[in-house]
């Protein structure tokens, strides 16, 4: 079946060569595929007809039951129009065509009862309705369902009277050649778990939905999927990733982090702090390299989970750097984390782009021989000529405040 929906749109029936290539152009419609999977931006229920009385302003696109008793063109030049006078019992309103023109007067009929569709305005007191979309009352409805799906289309599309109502008609073509030979892309224990509706039957109903139950059904069920298989994307790049870049292995939890835990916590950890701890520790010593977000509320000890793991790099014999967006952070960082490991001998150090060239000297050549255990920083990390002996942890602050290219620098 993949093969048949490869096929080019044109060689659907109804579309030919140069409504694909609009197709192709506005859309990007390519294919069978394509179009089954161009949904609908909107629904209207077409149980419902306005009166031209009821109408208006800043009402949303509607439908009404009239006939039309006159065609006009006026002005001359860009500014020409035709203009098809429409009543009902209740009123007459302006329908308004400002190009194909040619075409409106050969297809519509005076004195004949439409279906009216479109966005009705009021201008100097007339109704009006701008380009609408019209079909006899006693046409074949596409769908015997309460709702009539609509989909965007383009100005260029509409010049050409490539409308809503056609690709509808291309969708209905296509539902037909396709009845009972789309094959499920879900697995059927996953179906029945989430009690999802079927591929096929979604695909239907978000076209030619029945009922509001049903096309909220269809409408969950390819979300759900779209989702499913973007996490599933990810999942498979993580596991290549993990393959291809292998990580350290934090084996021991020795001096730093047991003395910091008995001697320096300032609280006792939350039940969500450990936890998080837990699962870097089983992170660190699977020998794959870790990449975790870390994510809480301000205050809720998302620095204090960060530094218990550097302390376990300390301990493996590994140096850290920690990055923030801005200077004012970075000294902030610097001075909580100096405070917190008092006493530990950790040795620490500030870079930033205030840090002076003889300072930055030191720092350089303490990282160089591994004697600087903990680096904080900004941007300075990444634009310095950095050189750690044995970098084994970063962790970046605000990290959605850097580019994906700069945080790759740094490992």
């Amino acid at each position: 079946m993949s093969e048949y929906l490869d096929q080019d749109i044109k060689f659907l029936p109804g579309v030919g060569p140069q409504r694909a290539e609009i197709l192709k152009k506005e859309l990007e419609i390519f294919t069978f595929n394509d179009l089954l999977y161009y949904f609908p931006y909107k629904y209207i229920d077409r149980t419902k007809f306005y009166k031209i009385s009821e109408i208006t302003n800043n009402m949303p696109y509607i439908q009404l039951k009239g006939t039309i008793f006159r065609f006009e063109t006026v002005g001359e030049g860009a500014r020409q129009r035709l203009i098809g006078y429409f009543r009902d019992d209740s009123g007459v309103m302006e329908l308004l065509w400002f190009q194909g023109a040619k075409y409106v007067k050969e297809n519509l009929r005076a004195n004949v009862e439409y279906i009216c569709f479109g966005k009705p305005s009021i201008f100097n007191g007339k109704v009006n309705m701008i380009h609408p979309e019209l079909e006899p009352v006693d046409s074949k409805p596409i769908t015997t369902g309460i709702f009539q799906a609509f989909y965007n289309t383009t100005d260029n599309m509409k010049k050409k009277f490539m409308t809503s109502k056609a690709l509808n008609k291309f969708q209905f073509t296509l539902s037909t050649l396709i009845e009972g030979k789309i094959a499920e892309s879900l697995p059927s224990s996953l179906i029945s778990h989430l009690k999802l509706m079927p591929l096929p039957m979604a695909l239907r109903q978000v076209h030619f939905p029945e009922n509001p139950h049903l096309l909220k059904t269809a409408l969950f069920r390819l979300k759900f999927e779209e989702l499913f298989f973007i996490q599933l994307k990810i999942l498979s790049l993580k596991h290549k990733r993990e393959d291809a870049f292998k990580g350290f292995v934090f084996s021991q939890v020795g001096y730093n982090l047991n003395t910091f835990f008995n001697q320096h916590l300032p609280f006792e950890l939350t039940g969500a702090q450990k936890k998080v701890i837990r699962e870097i520790r089983k992170d660190i010593g699977s020998g794959k390299q870790m990449n975790r977000l870390l994510q809480g509320d301000v205050g809720s000890g998302k620095t204090l989970v960060a530094l218990m793991t550097a302390l376990i790099a300390f301990d493996n014999g590994y140096q850290v750097c920690l990055m923030a967006p801005t200077e004012i952070l970075a000294i902030q960082h610097y001075n909580s984390i100096k405070k917190m490991t008092d006493g530990l001998g950790i040795t620490i150090a500030l870079l930033t782009g205030s840090t002076k060239i003889a300072k930055r000297r030191i720092i350089h050549e303490q990282l160089e021989d591994g004697s600087l255990q903990l680096l904080v920083g900004t941007h300075a990390l990444i634009e310095d000529k950095v050189i750690l002996q044995k970098l084994g942890l970063v962790i970046i602050d605000e990290q959605h405040r850097f580019g994906v290219a700069q945080r790759a620098k740094l490992w």
